[in-house]
C-alpha cells in the first residue's frame, strides 16, 4: 500500500483514541473494545458500550482492510481493477436523554490498485428537540474547519451535500440538521489529508459542548418515546441508503461493527404526526426544509 494509506491509517487510529478520551469527560462508562481480523488482510478496532450513564449506545470504530472487490460491486466503485484498501473511523453515539442529540461522524481513505484514491467523511448531528444555539454551534464548528482550508473545503457546498446525502427520500425528510459531507475527494491528496485531520481533530469539539449543556434537561415520557420514534428514521437511513453499511457488506467487514451504529431501541408508530404548534413540529420545520445555520 501506498504511503498516504498507511499515514491515514495511523492518524484515524490516533483520533480513534482522542475521541474516546475526550468523551470520558461526560460518559464514565468503559468502551468494550473488540479486535478483529478481515477474512483477506487487516482489520480493525471495534469500540462500544451499552447502558451507559449518558449514552444507551455508542460506538467508535477504527479499521484497515486491503482485499478485492467482487466483480459486481467493482463495477459501483471509481477506478479499475478488483484490488482495493480502506482505512478510517466512524463513530455513532446515542444519548439517552432526548434533550442530546444523536451524532454521526466518519472519515475515510481508499484507494482502488494504482487508479484511484480518494478521501471521503463528514459529520452531521441528529436532535430529537431542536435548540437553536446547538446547531449553530455544531455548523459553526465545521465552517471554521472548512474556512481554514479553501482550496479543499467550500462549506456552503459540503453542507448542502450532506442535506442531501442525509435525505430519507421514502420520507421526504433529512435525517437531522445536517453538518458537512464528501466524498471521492482525489485531487490535491496532501492538501485533503490535512483538511480530513483538521476535520477529524474537531469533532469533540462540535458535539461535547452541546451535550455537557442538554445533559441534565429533565425530560417526559412522552418525549423519550418521541426520541425513539425518530431513531426509527436514524435505522431506516442506515440499512437503506448508507454507503458505508453498503460498503461493509459487500466487502466482508465484521458485521457487529458494521451495524454499531443502529441504537438499542427504537420505535415506529403508525401514521404519527406532530401536534401543530409543538416542539416536535418545530423539528419537523427544519427536517422537511433544511436551512442555513450560519
Amino acid at each position: 500500500m501506498n504511503d498516504l494509506h498507511h499515514r491515514a491509517a495511523d492518524f484515524f487510529a490516533t483520533l480513534q483514541e482522542r475521541i474516546c478520551e475526550g468523551l470520558a469527560e461526560v460518559e464514565h462508562t468503559p468502551f468494550r473494545e473488540d479486535r478483529w481480523t478481515h477474512e483477506q488482510e487487516g482489520g480493525g478496532r471495534t469500540r462500544v458500550l451499552e447502558g451507559g450513564t449518558v449514552f444507551e449506545k455508542a460506538g467508535v470504530n477504527f479499521s484497515r482492510i486491503v482485499a478485492k472487490f467482487s466483480p459486481e460491486f467493482a463495477a459501483q466503485i471509481p477506478g479499475e481493477g478488483l484490488e482495493f484498501s480502506a482505512t478510517g473511523i466512524s463513530l455513532v453515539l446515542h444519548p439517552w436523554n432526548p434533550h442530546v442529540p444523536t451524532v454521526h461522524a466518519n472519515f475515510r481513505f481508499l484507494t482502488r490498485g494504482d487508479s484511484k484514491q480518494w478521501f471521503g467523511g463528514g459529520a452531521d448531528l441528529t436532535p430529537y428537540y431542536l435548540y437553536l444555539e446547538d446547531a449553530v454551534h455544531f455548523h459553526q464548528v465545521w465552517k471554521t474547519a472548512c474556512e481554514r482550508h479553501p482550496e479543499i473545503a467550500d462549506y456552503p457546498r459540503l453542507k448542502k451535500w450532506c442535506d442531501e446525502y442525509f435525505f430519507l427520500k421514502h420520507r421526504k425528510e433529512t435525517r437531522g440538521i445536517g453538518g458537512i459531507f464528501f466524498d471521492y475527494f482525489e485531487n490535491e491528496a496532501e492538501k485533503t489529508f490535512d483538511f480530513v485531520r483538521d476535520a477529524g481533530e474537531q469533532f469533540v469539539e462540535a458535539y461535547l459542548p452541546i451535550v455537557k449543556k442538554r445533559l441534565s434537561t429533565k425530560y417526559t415520557e412522552e418525549e423519550r418515546n418521541f426520541q425513539l420514534y425518530r431513531r426509527g428514521r436514524y435505522v431506516e437511513f442506515n440499512l437503506v441508503y448508507d454507503r458505508g453499511t453498503v460498503f461493509g457488506l459487500k466487502t466482508g467487514g465484521r458485521i457487529e461493527s458494521i451495524l454499531m451504529s443502529l441504537p438499542t431501541t427504537a420505535k415506529w408508530i403508525y401514521d404519527w404526526n406532530p401536534t401543530p404548534g409543538s416542539r416536535e413540529a418545530e423539528l419537523y420545520d427544519v427536517i422537511t426544509q433544511p436551512r442555513d445555520w450560519v
